[in-house]
């Protein structure tokens, strides 16, 4: 399994602040293990044009180390479409 880590590392906001900086947002996905191996120790990132980068940080983990992620986890902040694009393109991005 591999574990996505969303992180906001540049914030475009008024404050330098982003809302969600204290929550945790992850999905952990099982996928093949060429892939896993790939991804594994892997970071994407995606910038826009206003300032904000999101970076995306890939782990392998076990079935235990899942379980305790996915409780805590607040979802992907409605950015799991990066999450397809690394996964089907290698990038965040949709190029």
């Amino acid at each position: 399994m591999i574990l996505f880590t969303l992180k906001m590392p540049n914030r475009g906001s008024w404050n330098g602040q982003w809302s969600g900086q204290d929550n945790i947002y992850a999905v952990v996905k099982s996928l093949t293990k060429s892939i896993e191996a790939k991804l594994d120790g892997e970071q994407f990132t995606h910038a826009w044009k206003d300032g904000w980068v999101a970076s995306i940080d890939c782990k392998k983990i076990d079935s235990k180390e899942a379980a305790k992620i996915r409780r805590k986890s607040q979802g992907f902040c409605g950015y799991d479409w990066m999450i397809d694009n690394i996964i089907r393109l290698g990038s965040a991005y949709n190029d």
